[in-house]
């Protein structure tokens, strides 16, 4: 994880406590020391150093994150570095449409959207207050979790008939005691308080949203 920022910081301490190892590096001293004990290693130096990290066998990651967020040309460079280093996979954040298009043609593997992404989500989260979670996969598909209310719970799937009616395919159903159904089938019932996982069109979902 290179920047330890807010978006980095964060990512990196999840992927460590899901067991993964996490080398965080940063130009703060401030913020790496913040970071000793919440990841597997986390070291001081400036990402723009080639020589630097070669010296850590940045290339020997599987992943790398770029996580640079204010300096949109740091970003841009020390993803070039590591293309050019040969690592496997490199994600990066992008502040802008603009910055993510310049990622994307040096060869960045994976551009991401963190400010952008969580205003989609609040902005659903805030119209139906049902909504848990968005995941937007394309202009035009999501992923929406839904709390079951109204006229959509107490039903099966086959009489809510979801994938004929409106394209909407659901993909799990959550329920509050923790049990996951993955795949449901026709004949499995959505109830009250149940989490709807389903993917589908932007505007079908919507419609979905407020049922």
């Amino acid at each position: 994880m290179i920047g330890l920022g807010r978006f980095g910081s964060s990512l990196a301490r999840t992927l460590w406590k899901m067991g993964h190892s996490v080398l965080a590096i940063d130009a703060s001293e401030e913020r790496v020391q913040a970071m000793m004990d919440t990841v597997t290693r986390a070291v001081q130096l400036d990402a723009m150093d080639e020589e630097s990290l070669k010296a850590l066998g940045i290339r020997n990651f599987d992943v790398v994150v770029v996580g640079i967020g204010q300096d949109v040309q740091a970003n841009i460079l020390v993803a070039i570095t590591l293309k050019e280093l040969g690592v496997k996979y490199v994600v990066a954040k992008a502040a802008n449409h603009l910055h993510g298009k310049v990622l994307e043609k040096i060869g960045v593997d994976k551009v991401v959207y963190p400010e952008r992404d969580m205003g989609i989500r609040l902005a659903h989260n805030l119209v139906s207050g049902n909504v848990l979670d968005y995941i937007e996969l394309s202009p035009e598909y999501s992923i929406v979790e839904i709390v079951a209310t109204g006229r959509i719970a107490g039903k099966t799937l086959g009489q809510l008939d979801l994938r004929a009616r409106h394209n909407i395919t659901v993909i799990a159903i959550k329920k509050p005691a923790g049990q996951i159904v993955a795949s449901p089938g026709a004949l499995d019932i959505i109830e009250e308080g149940d989490v709807v996982v389903a993917i589908g069109a932007n505007k079908a979902l919507e419609r979905l949203e407020e049922k």
